[in-house]
């Protein structure tokens, strides 16, 4: 949370102005130790302090971008019904780098069970593209015809169900990973200002960093909760 403070006091006590500078409020630990309910005494950090530091803007934009990462994986791959579009950001590893399937391939929904994948336009890069398709966690099996990739969909089973979602933890997890490495990274940045700043300061945003990732932690799980209701009906 921030505020903004616009005077502070010297060393006797006497009033000085000065111009508004954003706070930070972070909650101390006699705070923490109250019972719920009860008015929290906190510390203000001035936030152009915490800015020469580290930028929590910045952290908490990466840890948000982890969750959006799984938001689209959720959104795009793992569904009940395998559709075209669920086939278009699957990555191909080819000899100019790693592209996307609908980049090289044209996709297009022969039937309800069945999706192909014309390679005409990139014969070279077929047998990566089969590759890519059976290793997409998606329980596809690929059939190849020429330049001609024939994705059958899977019959919507209970085991078929339950294997979505354990794919859906699985990304869950990968994604936790990819929040551990954004914490570490902040907390590393942060330990190197351990002579710059009080180690006070560095406790309290070492905790507002703690609880950010907490708090993405929890939303992940709230995600992975939403999938796995609706992908067991």
């Amino acid at each position: 949370m921030l505020k903004t403070v616009s005077g502070r006091q010297n060393d006797r006590g006497q009033s000085m102005a000065s111009p508004a500078v954003p706070v930070c409020h972070f909650a101390t630990k006699k705070a923490k130790a109250k019972g719920k309910g009860q008015i929290q005494t906190r510390v203000n950090l001035n936030a152009a302090l915490v800015e020469d530091i580290i930028s929590l803007e910045e952290v908490d934009e990466e840890m948000k971008s982890v969750m959006e990462v799984l938001k689209d994986n959720f959104n795009k791959t793992i569904n009940i019904r395998t559709s075209p579009g669920s086939l278009d950001h699957i990555t191909v590893v080819t000899a100019d780098g790693k592209l996307a399937l609908n980049q090289i391939g044209q996709i297009s929904m022969k039937s309800p069970q069945l999706i192909l994948v014309n390679m005409a336009s990139f014969p070279e890069c077929t047998a990566a593209a089969v590759e890519a398709i059976r290793e997409s966690g998606m329980n596809l099996n690929p059939e190849v015809e020429g330049a001609l990739i024939r994705v059958p969909i899977p019959r919507v089973t209970r085991e078929h169900r339950e294997m979505l979602v354990k794919l859906a933890k699985q990304n869950t997890n990968k994604a936790k990973d990819s929040l551990r490495k954004v914490r570490t990274n902040a907390m590393n940045k942060l330990k190197k200002s351990k002579d710059k700043v009080s180690e006070d300061t560095i406790r309290l945003i070492e905790k507002q960093i703690s609880q950010m990732a907490d708090d993405t932690v929890a939303e992940l799980d709230r995600h992975l909760a939403v999938k796995t209701k609706e992908l067991l009906g």
